[in-house]
């Protein structure tokens, strides 16, 4: 399995016969300075964890040139059909679904997911997390933008990941520490992978928070720039 992180919380899993697009913020992105075309290329799926922008990202756009399938919480699959898109397997908080080579379940997230029209905040269902279970291969829990919470050790009883993509960046999600403590606290990954951060001025530029407080610890910690990848 190959993981391609492309700045902010966008990331893509290539495994199987399968494509996974995660957040795909590509359009905007500061931190994204790749080829679009190349970093969506055969995508067969899109996950979504919420409504924000730059999460949402490209996704109209990617499923209408590639096919591929979103699979998101029911409200804003909803708003995104009202849009336009396609294919779409609609969920929530709880719930699982089989995606063929994979299953996708919903967590919660400590965080708000809504659009903006005229000012004005439109809900767009609630924050969520990814599980996703690779046939054969590793679970992967996708934190979405999330503060630490006590549901986190239900995640990982319940679903045992190895691998965690962990928002760093602060303000808007746990800043370094805390979610090195979270890491730390509740799960067992064998890799650890930093995300949301280094976007804009207001989050942390750096992963080094992170790396420090991970130190000493069995989990890897792979922080790899934009555009680059990490075999799982």
């Amino acid at each position: 399995m190959k993981l391609t992180w492309f700045g902010h919380s966008a990331f893509r899993l290539d495994f199987a016969k399968s494509v996974v697009v995660i957040d795909p913020f590509l359009t905007g992105n500061p931190s994204f300075k790749g080829e679009r075309t190349a970093a969506i290329a055969d995508a067969t799926h899109i996950l979504l964890t919420h409504g924000h922008s730059d999460h949402v990202g490209d996704t109209l756009a990617i499923a209408a040139e590639t096919g591929a399938k979103v699979v998101t919480n029911f409200d804003l699959c909803m708003a995104l059909a009202h849009k336009g898109l396609k294919a779409f397997d609609p969920m929530n908080t709880g719930g699982t679904t089989d995606q063929g080579d994979f299953t996708v379940s919903l967590t919660n997230a400590l965080h708000s997911s809504a659009d903006f029209h005229d000012g004005v905040s439109d809900a767009l269902g609630n924050p969520n997390g990814l599980v996703i279970k690779v046939k054969g291969g590793p679970n992967i829990y996708a934190m979405g933008d999330t503060d630490m919470m006590a549901d986190m050790a239900l995640i990982a009883e319940w679903h045992k990941p190895s691998i965690g993509l962990v928002p760093i960046g602060d303000r808007f999600t746990m800043g370094g520490d805390a979610a090195a403590f979270a890491c730390r606290k509740f799960f067992q990954f064998e890799t650890a992978i930093p995300c949301h951060y280094g976007t804009f001025p207001i989050i942390d530029q750096t992963a080094d928070k992170f790396v420090g407080a991970m130190g000493g610890g069995k989990t890897r910690v792979a922080v790899p720039k934009p555009g680059e990848s990490v075999a799982l």
